[in-house]
């Protein structure tokens, strides 16, 4: 397996060129380019993200090494500029369809969490005009729904770094799933909401939110729960207090630091709750993956067109080597992590029945998509 073109043949084993065609037309781009192309910026991003690439100029430098064509770093970076990132936004809902669809673990609560939060990528203030932060610095934010269950984002928006979380949660809910929030989402209107409209929650209460007319529930309580307290109550002050009664549960976590969440989930113990919620970190040691192994900080273009491209390509990068990982791992004797094998498969270092059950995966999804395969690296 080539370890430089790993990562375009994955993707070209699961999108196919009809299908990003059908996209561009939905988008209305037309790409009359014959040699830099769609699927060749696409190519360039995944292999920018897992190689750590640190500009369009190194890009189109290393590129021939790389399987790319040769072009000229302007090429890369007008290219860039010119298709709009929705394309590469609705190419990455398509992705996490496709792969997930067989990817299932057993459930651990009564329904799938799906954790909201946010991360905030900062470059020099005169890098990113159109997205003022703080200071000196301009930024941008990406708002996601994560799975855990999946353990990969299943869903994605942007805005400027000044945008607030809030609001932009508003359209990452899904009525089928728990959702767990920090405390940047809280908001009694909201929670009141939620509780009329049958969404399940699990937030984090900010500090200075008053109880009012509390009334604890029966419980067992464990010698080693990490548990505090449990009722139901209203919440906030005369002047701002909701309508109805949600459940509070009060617990501890892994450094003794006390939590206060509110849900309208009932049928579950508070310890339970308390699993649910202290799920939500698992979104935060995704933020920092895709930082730390995607490039992600290191934004090569100024334009909203260029950024965007590059960070959802970064999280298809993502999705890809997490559904290969996952699909190939539970078939396979040698145990190695995630870190582990994403560095293992790129450099083309894998053990012998990683590479044969890898190939079987990809032999299969063809077959599921009534595609033919080849070759795969």
């Amino acid at each position: 397996m080539n370890k430089h073109t790993t990562l375009p043949n994955l993707m070209q084993k699961i999108v196919s060129d009809e299908d990003i065609q059908t996209i561009t037309e939905a988008v209305g781009y037309h790409d009359s380019s014959r040699k830099f192309t769609v699927r060749t910026l696409i190519d360039f991003f995944l292999l920018a993200a897992v190689h750590e690439w640190k500009s369009f100029r190194h890009g189109a430098d290393v590129a021939p090494t790389y399987q790319l064509p040769r072009f000229h770093y302007s090429t890369v970076a007008n290219k860039a500029k010119e298709i709009p990132y929705e394309i590469m936004k609705r190419l990455f809902a398509r992705i996490v369809s496709k792969c997930n669809r067989k990817i299932r673990r057993s459930l651990r609560f009564p329904k799938p969490l799906r954790i909201v939060d946010s991360t905030t990528v900062t470059v020099g203030k005169n890098r990113l005009s159109w997205a003022p932060y703080h200071g000196e610095r301009s930024g941008i934010k990406l708002h996601v729904a994560y799975s855990p269950q999946h353990q990969s984002p299943m869903d994605a928006i942007e805005t400027t770094g000044l945008r607030h979380d809030g609001p932009v949660g508003e359209a990452l809910t899904h009525p089928k799933q728990i959702l767990v929030e920090d405390r940047a989402y809280f908001k009694i209107e909201r929670i009141d909401q939620f509780a009329e409209n049958g969404q399940l929650f699990v937030i984090r209460m900010k500090e200075n939110v008053e109880i009012h007319r509390r009334h604890r529930l029966q419980r067992l309580v464990s010698s080693d729960s990490n548990v505090i307290a449990d009722f139901t109550c209203q919440l906030g002050t005369k002047q701002c207090r909701s309508k109805k009664r949600h459940r509070v549960v009060i617990f501890r976590d892994a450094h003794g630091k006390e939590i206060r969440v509110v849900t309208n989930v009932f049928d579950v113990s508070a310890e339970k709750i308390a699993d649910m919620y202290q799920e939500r970190w698992a979104v935060e040691v995704f933020f920092r993956w895709i930082k730390q192994y995607l490039n992600v900080p290191t934004l090569f273009g100024t334009t909203k067109n260029a950024v965007y491209n590059q960070l959802f390509a970064a999280f298809i990068a993502y999705v890809l080597l997490r559904w290969l990982y996952d699909r190939t791992e539970k078939r396979t004797q040698t145990t190695l992590t995630f870190i582990s094998f994403v560095r293992r498969v790129l450099f083309g270092q894998l053990p012998l029945d990683w590479k044969s059950e890898m190939v079987s995966v990809l032999f299969e999804h063809a077959h599921f998509y009534g595609r033919s395969i080849h070759n795969f690296g």
